[in-house]
């Protein structure tokens, strides 16, 4: 952590040898056998009963093996000892932070959701936080249950290692909904994140014009459902509520990002009077607490029009450094995006991420 950018600098990737920390990691879905031992009797009962088992499902398409680098196996990491080898260690990497990207948060069950959550955290804790000291990891919550939430946040309020809760963005209800407040105030208590990813329980079609028929065209409508969340949770109050508390955009890109704040910030002013609660321009609310991964960064390879697409966004303070592993982007893994100035280098590898996270300590 003491390394300095100048001394790195002449180096092939400037993030190597400085403590950096990855904020976007995947690790694989557990199945039935992985969550049996974390369940109680009843549940131990159900799974097999019910026929629980892939907790891929559909939730997340990416997961697909074409998304994948070379030698990945499924839709994220099989161990530790695999992180170590291909992503900690080359990189050095100070610290990573590990999601579950599951059908949990897509169960209509709520009671179902809630046992796969708490058996997914306790697996977390135990098949790699536990063998991994590196890693911390997001918590995954039963947003269908709010009440079983708040409690499964309160559970591991004691456990820096989690240093967010998980939503996604497709879910049952915008996230700005009053009845998920709760969970809100839970984890800002306990000083995590709210991070969202991209992912759906397709009650809702992922677009809003209707279900597509190619993966293409929902994955460019993942930043549709972003630009949804994040209008909800600034026009419904979470973000003047729950000032403290970051909402982190996981594989959003940023390029969406600087048209939907300006439309906000001027529709906004049309029509303030119907939310008194914001006070002051949008923009600067959304400055404050919206953060995005850089992998992918969406802007042309070179630096001067990265530093465009930063100066619009608000500034670098908003970006936070991602592999996105295993996740394959075409490039060497853990690559320093070309449209990213190399001044940035240590802000948005450490210094952000520090500020994002008060529960990170490495």
């Amino acid at each position: 952590m003491t390394t300095t950018l100048d001394s790195i600098m002449d180096n092939q990737n400037p993030i190597v040898g400085i403590g950096a920390i990855d904020c976007d990691v995947h690790i694989r879905s557990p199945n039935q056998a992985d969550l049996m031992p974390f369940l109680d009797d009843y549940w131990q009962d159900m799974f097999p009963y019910r026929g629980i088992d892939e907790m891929e499902l559909t939730s997340a398409p990416h997961m697909s093996r074409h998304f994948n680098r070379a030698g990945a196996v499924g839709g994220g990491a099989q161990s530790p000892k695999e992180l170590a080898e291909n992503l900690l260690d080359p990189l050095q990497l100070s610290a990573a932070i590990v999601s579950v990207v599951n059908a949990a948060q897509a169960i209509y069950d709520p009671y179902l959701a809630t046992a796969m959550c708490q058996a997914i955290n306790k697996w977390i804790v135990a098949e790699w936080l536990d063998k991994e000291p590196r890693l911390r990891a997001s918590l995954v919550v039963p947003f269908q249950y709010p009440e079983k939430a708040v409690e499964e946040i309160q559970k591991y309020a004691n456990d820096s290692r989690f240093v967010q809760i998980l939503a996604i963005t497709g879910g049952e209800n915008p996230l700005g909904k009053r009845m998920y407040w709760p969970i809100y105030k839970a984890a800002s208590d306990a000083g995590m994140a709210l991070s969202i990813h991209p992912a759906s329980a397709y009650r809702h079609s992922p677009t809003a014009s209707g279900y597509p028929s190619y993966l293409v065209e929902q994955q460019v409508s993942w930043v549709q459902s972003f630009g949804s969340q994040m209008t909800s949770l600034l026009t419904e109050g979470v973000m003047t509520e729950f000032s403290d508390m970051k909402i982190v955009m996981a594989e959003t890109g940023v390029a969406w990002y600087f048209g939907l704040s300006w439309r906000i910030a001027k529709d906004w002013r049309g029509v303030r009077v119907e939310m008194p609660w914001i006070n002051e321009s949008p923009e600067k609310i959304l400055e404050r607490s919206i953060r995005m991964t850089i992998a992918p960064f969406d802007a042309p390879p070179n630096p001067d029009d990265g530093q465009m697409v930063i100066d619009c966004i608000g500034s670098a303070d908003m970006l936070l450094y991602s592999s996105d592993y295993p996740h394959d982007y075409k490039d060497v893994l853990g690559a320093w995006p070309a449209a990213i100035p190399t001044q940035h280098v240590q802000k948005i590898c450490i210094d952000n991420i520090l500020a994002t996270y008060p529960r990170l300590k490495v």
